[in-house]
């Protein structure tokens, strides 16, 4: 019997821990890392040649919504093929679990819009065989997987499961006694194997509505609720905090000051969303930082997630909704494609869609960009900007905007950003109190890929603009985001620890060209960017990806505890 199942001969090792690279060999054995050095090829039952290659713990995503997608992709999809090999479900606070079987409907209509996520597709695909959250991790245990996942207890379910949906969407103070049941069930889905707790608190004007345009549970949750759910991390020593909070009063220093004191009483880790920057408020993400390293000072660790892919939206108004926090912009795109055009094209609405929505989620309404139409008498307004279309016609750029999608029957591509220059990313990225990333593998798949950063990275901060090294980027891919989640060795190559590597072409490592993917179940499409450059990705040992091509090995775990 060969002593190590696989050797990566001859590879590059850039380790994670920020130390400089070195050229060596890595013997691997049941799954684990056994030995790294130089080693002989007829120690081992297979050989992958690496020379010329940089050998590289996988990427760790912590934020996404492959909740659902992990039962029809075990990929988990664009961020298995960007070299993730472990990822975190469960964000913002949404998820599937508890759900009584007579709100599973209702459970799924709530995802299609805060996170975009395809009702058809869920419908399709979805077991629902769970129905407290412990049932719905052994229903993700068993379910074959790509790449290892780590589950945040989401509070939203545990709100609407306690208080009922219309209590917890009345905005009341729950009861001394919900609230004792709501950590109880908190408790539970840690016991079970939950890394902590997540909760998106937008406000009720939020940017990320439910299905039905009304705010969801956790965005109208009282600050007590909060502190009571921190206490639960306080009380077991574990477990970490995912969240991002407008303050109703709308100023920074209140928001700031709640995460302090969940920081205090909690004691564990915080990840503040997002840390985003942008050419017309390079103040927003400067005061960011500015507050992350004041929290440093007092040994508060808090930890800002970066936006660090180009942030770019492509759209058609059949599916948008990334203005909701204006309450005009979220009622007329409610409701059926013919509903949405109806309202779109009244022009009674007009003089309240004329606002500027610019800012977390889009550029100015003048620059968004036709990229397509689909009839073929408005061609001639393809790749113009919004601000030529409306010069020509002599119209209000929203007017011009509205009035061509609608007379496309909606199926107008735009293309907006907010407008992200280097320098402004760069004062981002090279914070070591910011990690990278913020993928949102898994929702709003009809409009970005951002689970292309792991890549992205490498290829226009590491090799084209110099922005970071090598050794930093993987430390903040890999090591960092183990640590603030608390996975158990994964994160560095190092002996003893999991065999998640990538194997990739420092020099041809680049992200492909959008297009659309029509792989969804019921009959659903998405927009993918593929990688190419990544020779092997391994999970728990096993060969994954080659030569950029998924091998339909699923070794991924359900890293309970952050162990699996």
């Amino acid at each position: 019997m060969s002593e190590f199942d696989l050797v990566i001969k001859d590879g590059m090792i850039v380790d994670g821990t920020r130390l400089p690279r070195y050229r060596a060999d890595v013997g691997i054995k049941d799954g684990v890392i056994a030995k790294i050095g130089r080693l002989e090829k007829g120690q081992a039952e297979e050989v992958i040649e690496a020379e010329g290659l940089i050998v590289a713990p996988g990427f760790v995503d912590l934020h996404t919504h492959y909740d659902a997608q992990i039962y029809w992709d075990p990929y988990c999809s664009i961020s298995g093929w960007h070299g993730v090999t472990s990822a975190v479900i469960g964000n913002c606070g949404f998820g599937f679990a508890p759900v009584r079987p007579e709100d599973r409907e209702r459970s799924m209509l709530t995802m299609t819009r805060v996170e975009a996520i395809p009702y058809a597709s869920m419908k399709a695909a979805m077991p629902w065989d769970w129905t407290s959250f412990p049932e719905f991790l052994d229903s993700i245990d068993r379910t074959p997987k790509g790449i290892n996942l780590l589950p945040y207890v989401p509070v939203a379910p545990i709100m609407v499961w306690v208080m009922g949906l219309e209590d917890a969407k009345s905005g009341r103070l729950p009861t001394d006694a919900e609230t004792k049941e709501m950590c109880r069930l908190i408790h539970e889905g840690m016991d079970a194997g939950g890394c902590g707790w997540s909760a998106q608190r937008l406000g009720p004007n939020s940017v990320q509505m439910d299905y039905d345009g009304t705010p969801m549970v956790t965005d109208i949750m009282h600050d007590e609720t909060c502190i009571a759910f921190g206490k639960v991390l306080a009380e077991r020593n574990e477990g970490f905090i995912q969240s991002i909070f407008l303050s109703p009063d709308g100023k920074n220093e209140t928001a700031q000051d709640h995460f302090e004191e969940l920081a205090r009483v909690s004691g564990r880790p915080i990840l503040f969303n997002v840390i985003q920057a942008s050419d017309r408020f390079p103040e927003r993400h400067r005061n960011q930082l500015d507050w992350l390293e004041k929290c440093r000072t007092e040994g508060l660790r808090i930890y800002g997630q970066g936006v660090t892919t180009d942030p770019g939206f492509v759209f058609t108004f059949e599916d948008w909704n990334l203005w909701d926090d204006d309450p005009d912009w979220c009622e007329a795109t409610l409701g059926s494609v013919d509903e949405k055009r109806q309202k779109l094209a009244d022009p009674e609405r007009r003089s309240g869609l004329r606002k500027d929505t610019s800012g977390l989620i889009s550029d100015s309404f003048e620059e968004i960009f036709v990229m397509s139409v689909e009839s073929s008498d408005l061609k001639e307004f393809e790749n113009l900007k919004i601000k030529e279309v409306a010069a020509r016609q002599g119209k209000h750029p929203v007017d011009a905007m509205l009035d061509l999608a609608v007379a496309d029957n909606l199926k107008t591509e735009f293309y907006t950003t907010i407008g992200c220059s280097l320098p402004y990313l760069s004062e981002i990225v090279q914070s070591d109190l910011t990690l990278l990333g913020v993928s949102d593998g898994g929702a709003h798949t009809k409009f970005f890929t951002a689970g292309r950063y792991p890549t992205e990275t490498i290829e226009s901060l590491v090799r084209e603009n110099e922005v970071m090294s090598l050794e930093e980027a993987h430390w903040k891919l890999s090591a960092l985001p183990s640590w603030c989640a608390g996975f158990k060795n994964r994160g560095t190559v190092r002996e003893g620890a999991p065999a998640d590597l990538v194997v990739y072409d420092f020099d041809n490592l680049k992200v492909l060209p959008m297009e659309i993917a029509r792989d969804l179940p019921g009959d659903e499409w998405r927009r993918v960017q593929r990688a190419e450059g990544y020779h092997y990705v391994l999970v728990n040992g096993k060969v994954t990806i080659r030569d950029d091509t998924p091998t339909g090995e699923t070794p991924g775990r359900l890293l309970r505890h952050g162990e699996g």
